[in-house]
């Protein structure tokens, strides 16, 4: 498995940092949108070729260029997040046990975070804590947990998923979780409501744009079904606690999102993102 002990490797010349805003594109009024992703997950979710692969390379992008985190990819069709394979700490194909087991170790990292917070007295971990968060990104995500595998599996693995979005942040693991399926058997709202932000790409119906937004959102206007189907990478993102933005989504080339890995992947070297020799926790 990975390695996650050790301090976050230093900012070098041309990397970013994961507590850095991350620049996802402009609104209805050409201004910036920006999140800061290192303490929330994002659900993004939307028809084929609405834009989410796009918008998910964008955050794929910012971490891989980010030395204080560990880039931990989940793609079943493998081609999509492939670009950034030299740049992950883990990657996983169309396998539901590698996934599994992946998971699990995850879990055990997350309990082994929260076991250290509570003997320093701590209740986060902080970008001043020094330790590396560590970015889960899935797509997609319904082929895991609806598609490939025993029923049995699938239920393992929603389990595990829900834990690590539940659990998670305060120890420094996020989740980014992607699908072309937004249905509430794949989305239940109990799982839903625990991402800090959610992103509706366009969707077929009212009642689709709602599984990702939140119920009732349609009825009051946000809408993703009403998108422009030739509008690729235009969304709805809403912010906990917020009411969805209409915006944008920057586009990344395959050329642009290649160089982009190439750079990374130097940037990534043992050296450089300071593992300390230990092993994973």
């Amino acid at each position: 498995m990975f390695r996650v002990r050790g301090k976050a490797g230093r900012r070098k010349c041309g990397s970013l940092s994961i507590w850095d805003p991350v620049e996802l594109g402009i609104d209805e009024r050409a201004g910036p949108v920006r999140i800061g992703l290192a303490e929330r997950n994002l659900l993004a979710a939307g028809e084929p070729g609405a834009g989410k692969s796009v918008g998910l390379g964008l955050i794929v992008a910012h971490a891989a260029l980010s030395l204080d985190c560990r880039l931990i990819l989940i793609d079943g069709k493998r081609v999509e997040l492939g670009v950034w394979r030299r740049c992950a700490d883990a990657f996983i194909g169309p396998s539901i046990t590698d996934a599994i087991e992946l998971l699990k170790h995850l879990q055990a990292v997350m309990d082994g975070r929260y076991a250290e917070l509570l003997d320093t007295g701590r209740r986060k971990i902080t970008r001043e804590s020094g330790q590396p968060v560590v970015l889960v990104v899935f797509d997609e995500l319904a082929y895991f947990s609806a598609t490939i595998g025993e029923s049995k599996q699938q239920k393992e693995f929603v389990s595990l998923v829900r834990d690590l979005v539940a659990r998670g942040r305060a120890a420094g693991i996020i989740v980014v979780a992607a699908t072309q399926r937004p249905s509430a058997d794949i989305i239940p709202t109990s799982l839903r409501d625990l991402f800090g932000y959610r992103w509706a790409f366009r969707c077929t119906t009212d009642a689709s744009s709602d599984v990702i937004l939140g119920h009732g959102w349609a009825g009051e206007g946000y809408t993703a079904a009403d998108i422009d189907p030739t509008s690729r990478g235009v969304g709805w993102l809403i912010a906990e606690g917020g009411i969805p933005r209409r915006m944008k989504a920057a586009y990344l080339s395959d050329d642009q999102a290649a160089r982009l890995a190439e750079h990374a992947a130097r940037l990534r070297t043992p050296a450089a993102i300071n593992d300390g020799g230990q092993g994973a926790a």
